[in-house]
């Protein structure tokens, strides 16, 4: 009886409790019976992307003219009757800007009544419906000659629509755009697009494959990048072959058969292989022994050793085109053999093998080129890979122009030093400022003699003609400059014709 008596007490705690709860659990379930759809279902934008603006790559450039493609699928038991697209802070849509609405059943194409507005004070896009977008229908808009904000990173679209009940939604959120902050150069590149000269320029297929001005200005910063980082590693490489090179040219003129021998091996095979084959066997060789070293230091040392062979010759040559006197008058002085090397006999060689040198500073420059065949990033990798994106070969000119700069100033500079050395070599340049200065000389005698001569036979003339005089009477001034002029000229003539035949003589 007292387990019965509380087990009614307890049934008369509970029942309040048990109410109350039945009472929540029926205003979840209609909560969650009307709004559980536009939770699940809302529209969603699944697609948002910008076209390319620039030149040359596939960037999409912040402040210039794009095209966006915006995409959003009805979701179930809705009714769209409207969108408002709000495009990034930022943006800027202009009179040229143009939308275009586009509604998709699967793949068929509708054609609803509609309204576009593009506004361009708050940047957004309004579209209305005559009749409501059903659910798993596909709404895209693409929006023409409008401009992302200005900015590296990603930016979002943003909006709202309403549904035929006049409720009011917010999308879901959206895929995000990448942008790219554009420089002066993409800039110019763009407008110089646009302009009817260039347009009319570009109408011509080989002028536009090969020197498309648009383009041209938006490599240069591209493909500038690469050529330093050319000329960066022939400007490291070239002097660690300097000393390989001289190196192995005392070992080919060295006494010791074994240094002879194994220099011999070296510029043999390395000058007798293509630098090809050589950085292939560098890059894809040595990482099958375990051995890992960066692709730019790899490079160097491929373009080094390469390169002190052919040095090697140059400087063996310049070495052994010194006159053995020299050797004799050092050691005659005293001097080591090792003094007379470095003291007498390289400073002559590098004279003598500046140009060669040059020359070869040019060949290793160019062969850099080579390096992209393994990935390496250089100039000619630069100007490839925006060749691959655009199908045209004015990238490509443009690299010629960056190997233009440093190769015909240097080819100028070899010129104008290999005619300086073979008029000094053969004595050309003093012996013609030597003659040049004993002509001066020899005239300026002649002139000194002929007016010498002039005066003794003015004084000749002026003691005869008082002499005259006393006899004949002092004869008037017109005949005396006459007489002087006459005797003047004879005096000229005479030194002139001697010193032709003192020249006659000479030769």
């Amino acid at each position: 009886m007292h387990i019965y008596g509380g087990f009614i007490h307890m049934s008369a705690y509970l029942k309040p409790m048990l109410k109350h709860a039945l009472v929540t659990a029926l205003a979840l379930s209609l909560v969650l019976t009307f709004v559980s759809p536009l939770l699940a279902a809302g529209m969603s934008v699944d697609v948002t992307t910008a076209k390319s603006n620039e030149t040359g790559t596939g960037s999409v450039l912040g402040g210039e003219p794009t095209r966006l493609t915006w995409e959003a699928l009805v979701g179930d038991g809705e009714q769209v009757t409207a969108v408002h697209v709000v495009l990034p802070e930022g943006s800027t849509i202009t009179d040229e800007s143009s939308v275009k609405v586009t509604v998709l059943d699967g793949t068929t194409r509708l054609n609803p009544q509609n309204t576009a507005i593009m506004n361009k004070d708050d940047a957004t896009v309004d579209v209305s419906f005559a009749e409501p977008l059903t659910s798993g229908l596909r709404l895209r808009l693409e929006m023409y000659k409008v401009s992302l904000p200005n900015v590296n990173g990603e930016v979002v679209l943003t909006g709202t629509y309403a549904l035929a009940n006049g409720q009011m939604l917010d999308f879901a959120p959206s895929p995000s755009i990448e942008v790219t902050h554009a420089s002066a150069a993409e800039k110019l590149s763009n407008w110089l697009g646009e302009q009817p000269a260039v347009q009319a320029w570009n109408s011509v297929t080989f002028l536009r494959l090969f020197f498309q001005p648009e383009l041209i200005v938006s490599s240069i910063p591209v493909v500038a990048v690469g050529w330093l980082i050319s000329l960066g590693l022939v400007l490291v490489g070239f002097p660690l072959a300097i000393p390989i090179g001289l190196i192995a040219a005392f070992m080919k003129i060295a006494r010791a058969r074994i240094l002879h021998i194994l220099a011999a091996i070296y510029t043999g095979v390395v000058r007798g292989t293509p630098l090809f084959l050589q950085i292939y066997i560098a890059f894809f060789g040595l990482p099958l022994l375990g051995i890992d070293i960066n692709q730019y230091v790899l490079a160097i040392i491929v373009l080094a050793v390469n390169s002190g062979a052919y040095l090697c010759e140059i400087f063996r040559a310049g070495i052994q085109s010194v006159p053995k006197g020299q050797f004799e008058a050092s050691r005659s002085l005293g001097m080591t053999g090792p003094q007379t090397m470095f003291y007498v006999i390289i400073p002559q060689t590098i004279r003598r093998v500046i140009p060669t040198m040059t020359s070869e500073f040019i060949l290793l420059y160019k062969d850099t080129s080579l390096l992209a065949a393994v990935g390496v990033m250089e100039l000619m990798l630069y100007s490839r890979s925006i060749v691959s994106l655009t199908g045209n070969m004015t990238p490509y000119i443009v690299a010629a122009c960056f190997y233009l700069i440093v190769t015909l100033p240097l080819i100028r500079v070899v010129g104008s030093l290999e005619k300086r050395l073979a008029l000094a070599d053969s004595g050309g340049a003093a012996p013609k400022k030597k003659a040049r200065k004993n002509r001066r000389g020899a005239f300026s005698q002649m002139c000194e003699e002929i007016a010498d001569s002039t005066d003794d036979a003015r004084d000749e003339l002026q003691e005869q003609t008082r002499l005259e005089a006393g006899l004949t009477g002092a004869p008037s001034s017109k005949d005396m400059e006459q007489a002087i002029d006459e005797l003047q000229e004879e005096v000229t003539h005479d030194a002139q014709l001697d010193s032709t035949e003192e020249r006659g003589g000479a030769r």
